[in-house]
């Protein structure tokens, strides 16, 4: 029960810090995260509102997931779906009611922060495990069965993600290509560092890398 809680919480903490780090991009005004400079492309080219779009791409994602491997999927992911808008939502609203009119320097600094506490609320409720979003897991699927380690794939999908989001309008940002090159390492770090210690301990986390690592030879 002890251990439930601890998840549940992990989970909980991490969507909520993830959705007002997304807040504070959106106050920088210097560029979304990849996944929504791809998303904001392609509502460029079809006749349906944002908001019912990202719906779509979710649910068409969360199919895909399930059948490659349901175990992403859990509270974590619905939180995603259905809650993590409003605190963006509010956290946006927060900021700008704040800070109405900011600074080149408070905007940089509310990009550098948004980055650090949007890494540290992944690995949160990455290590929670109790289902991740839908794009979040599609670098842990592939982490997991390919030779490569999770941070170098978070950083080709995202790439990914960013030039096909600007190959069909979508803009892109400072803020953008850091998240694409940085988010990945930086979450592992995290990982390594905080979440991951704060579940299984010292001893615990070790065994685990190890474990990760061991796995991820066999497969070259």
């Amino acid at each position: 029960m002890k251990e439930m809680t601890k998840r549940v919480l992990m989970t909980l903490t991490g969507v909520s810090v993830s959705g007002f780090s997304v807040g504070m991009f959106n106050f920088s005004v210097m560029g979304v995260d990849p996944f929504q400079v791809l998303m904001h492309g392609i509502a460029k080219h079809v006749p349906i509102d944002f908001g019912t779009l990202y719906m779509i791409c979710n649910l068409v994602m969360l199919v895909a997931i399930f059948f490659a491997d349901k175990k992403k999927i859990g509270l974590g992911t619905f939180i995603n779906i259905f809650l993590l808008g409003y605190i963006v939502e509010f956290s946006s609203a927060f900021f700008a009611g704040l800070i109405p009119d900011p600074s080149l320097p408070i905007r940089i600094l509310f990009l550098a922060v948004g980055v650090l506490i949007l890494c540290l609320g992944s690995a949160l409720y990455f290590t929670g495990d109790l289902g991740v979003s839908t794009y979040d897991a599609v670098a842990l699927i592939l982490s997991e069965k390919f030779p490569v380690k999770f941070q170098y794939i978070r950083i080709a999908t995202d790439l990914v993600c960013t030039g096909t989001g600007f190959l069909l309008g979508g803009v892109v940002g400072v803020g953008t290509l850091v998240t694409a090159f940085f988010m990945g390492p930086l979450i592992t770090l995290f990982r390594h560092r905080v979440s991951m210690p704060l579940r299984y301990g010292k001893a615990g986390t070790d065994e685990r890398i190890a474990e990760e690592n061991k796995k991820r030879t066999h497969k070259d």
